[in-house]
């Protein structure tokens, strides 16, 4: 009587020991640490400066990698020089530690300035669909810079040297950006503090560009002032029980531009 063969065993797995446990966590961490720090950065927009295009609690992913310097020994890096009209993410020139998305609307060199709210850069009137429709008249605001920032408290208690380094910068009726700098402007142009106000972006505090929106949630427009411990948990408890009917679904994944 022939005997039953027995199914070879398959040989048991070895099983990863302690230290590569936390070899492998500590591969992801640092690989998630190096996408957020170089690559892409979540950022939560505060005011409703940028609107409609960006609204107080848009939630996006920004780009941090082309808007760099080229570096000599990255060269195969997809950088990219700022162009006219990018929406940008940056530090506040006059405020440190505090980030602001604009949109640039004037390079190096560029001569800027407008008349009756419309945009004139190199004496070209500017195309703007994009801008919020609201509307009423600021001599300040709308002829920058023909008229002088007298009686502007925003510039006068907050940014008094900018009068100054504006005054410097102006060329009959426009204002020359200078090298390395740009001039923002926010689309809800009426409600913006931007570079009329407080100056010219230096190169250097371009942190990047929004890609696109990956959580929009109904937030009140002076929530970014609420910044005690308090006031934090409250409106994160708001959000646990406000989840579904207070995020704004139709905007996400909402391409910026």
């Amino acid at each position: 009587m022939a005997q039953k063969q027995q199914a070879p065993t398959k040989p048991e797995k070895p099983k990863e020991t302690t230290p590569e446990s936390i070899a492998s966590i500590a591969s992801v961490l640092v690989s998630g640490l190096f996408i957020i720090t170089f690559i892409v950065q979540a950022f939560e927009i505060p005011s409703g400066s940028m609107e409609n295009t960006l609204l107080v609690g848009d939630h996006v992913f920004v780009d941090r990698l082309t808007p760099t310097r080229k570096a000599g020994y990255m060269p195969l890096m997809p950088y990219r020089e700022i162009k006219r009209g990018d929406i940008v993410v940056f530090l506040h020139p006059r405020e440190p530690g505090m980030y602001v998305v604009k949109r640039i609307m004037g390079l190096p060199g560029d001569k800027v300035h407008l008349s009756r709210g419309r945009l004139y850069v190199n004496g070209q009137s500017v195309n703007e669909p994009y801008l919020n429709p609201q509307y009423f008249y600021d001599a300040y605001r709308d002829e920058f810079p023909s008229v002088p920032p007298v009686g502007q408290r925003d510039i006068e208690m907050k940014y008094p040297e900018w009068p100054l380094l504006m005054s410097a910068a102006i060329n009959g009726r426009d204002i020359v950006v200078p090298n390395d700098s740009y001039f923002g402007m926010g689309d809800n142009r009426a409600r913006s503090l931007d570079s009329r106000y407080w100056g010219f972006i230096p190169r250097d505090n371009v942190v990047g560009r929004p890609l696109f929106i990956y959580w929009a949630f109904k937030t009140p427009e002076d929530q970014y002032q609420h910044t005690s411990l308090g006031d934090r948990a409250a409106f994160l408890m708001h959000i646990v029980t406000h989840f579904f009917g207070d995020t704004y679904w139709s905007r996400m994944f909402h391409i910026v531009r």
